[in-house]
């Protein structure tokens, strides 16, 4: 199920919390520079669809304080002489701290992100706390690091052990995708449709992004379904109790009255 570019930056945006103070600031700068620029660059790296873009969003809100910055707190003193992380000149461990909305760290990682979007990221490391950059640094973690299948199976613990190397945070994390699945369903579901663009469905029905909109207007209309793209048992189960609810033929099958019923 595809998310259009312009949602994103809305999904974002639900899901970064209320800050005060500074933090306010901060996150209003971030969220500004990124506005223009969010929505493209995930669609350019596939991560426009709803499961991926919800995960997504869920990693760079936790790495980032909730889009409050894209600098870790520390000093990075804790890093040096870290060889694992590529720290092997004096005072690399702040000058290769935590940078980006997902946290690059260590002058090994600077030098493979820097060399794969051709930026200056040894001579200039402060460039990766740029809100823009690091939104790409952390596409190109996304996709280096192979986390889109991960995203499709809807593996929040997975993705977090890749980036995290464990499970640090991994409540905050779950509760930032809560919250992004249900910001990105909400711009689904508010979706106009096309008049007679639909197929007919039923169980077993293999249009995959038809049946992924079906099941996000049915968890729209209450039902706790997943949004697999898959008509099995549950969807089944779930619009035969609408067609109920909406006094329509209780037959299972989805039509163009069953259709009309999920959008009033």
């Amino acid at each position: 199920m595809s998310i259009h570019p312009d949602h994103i930056m809305f999904a974002i945006r639900e899901v970064a919390p209320a800050r005060t103070g500074w933090k306010s600031a901060s996150q209003a700068r971030i969220l500004g520079d990124i506005e223009a620029h969010a929505g493209a660059l995930m669609l350019s790296a596939g991560l426009l669809t709803y499961l991926r873009a919800a995960h997504f969003i869920a990693q760079i809100a936790h790495e980032s304080d909730g889009f409050s910055t894209t600098e870790e707190y520390a000093s990075g003193a804790a890093y040096e002489g870290r060889a694992d992380l590529g720290n092997t000149e004096p005072g690399d461990g702040k000058r290769f701290k935590g940078r980006g909305l997902i946290q690059l760290t260590g002058r090994y990682n600077y030098g493979v992100y820097g060399a794969l979007l051709g930026l200056p990221l040894l001579a200039q490391p402060e460039l990766a706390a740029d809100p823009v950059i690091s939104l790409r640094i952390a596409i190109a973690y996304w996709q280096r690091n192979t986390l889109s299948p991960l995203a499709d199976a809807d593996n929040l613990v997975a993705i977090t052990k890749r980036i995290n190397g464990g499970t640090n945070g991994l409540a905050d994390r779950r509760a930032y995708l809560a919250k992004a699945k249900a910001a990105l369903m909400e711009r689904l579901a508010a979706a106009v449709p096309a008049d007679g663009s639909r197929p007919v469905l039923r169980r077993g029905s293999k249009e995959e992004e038809a049946v992924a909109e079906l099941q996000a207007r049915l968890r729209w209309a209450g039902f706790r379904i997943a949004v697999d793209g898959d008509f099995g048992p549950a969807t089944d189960l779930a619009v035969r109790t609408f067609q109920r609810g909406q006094r329509l033929t209780v037959d299972g099958i989805v039509g163009p009255q069953t259709w009309t019923a999920l959008y009033l």
